[in-house]
């Protein structure tokens, strides 16, 4: 496996994307049960709303595809995003998905 780094930008329709959460929570809450996302989370400031999610996936073609299933980008609320691969190392602290 490999690890991933997602980077998605949003928009201002932070409205329409909380209409969206749950559906977006429910998609990472499986793929980390699945081992397939052991992070993910907004970015905390305000220079540039977004978020970053850690894959760890066998590919980027993988990686893409998760993406592509995110509620929030098949609704169209995700209007940039990357993705690179990322060769690091260490332990993950544990993290819970909010409510």
């Amino acid at each position: 496996m490999s690890l991933f780094a997602i980077h998605y930008t949003y928009d201002e329709r932070a409205d329409e994307r909380a209409a969206h959460r749950p559906e977006h929570l429910a998609h990472f809450r499986a793929l980390a049960a699945a081992g397939k996302v052991p992070a993910i989370g907004r970015y905390g400031d305000d220079l540039q709303p977004g978020a970053l999610i850690v894959a760890d996936v066998a590919s980027l073609e993988e990686a893409e595809q998760i993406v592509a299933d995110d509620p929030y980008v098949k609704a169209g609320l995700v209007p940039a995003h990357s993705i690179r691969q990322w060769p690091a190392f260490g332990e993950w602290p544990g993290a819970d998905f909010p409510a």
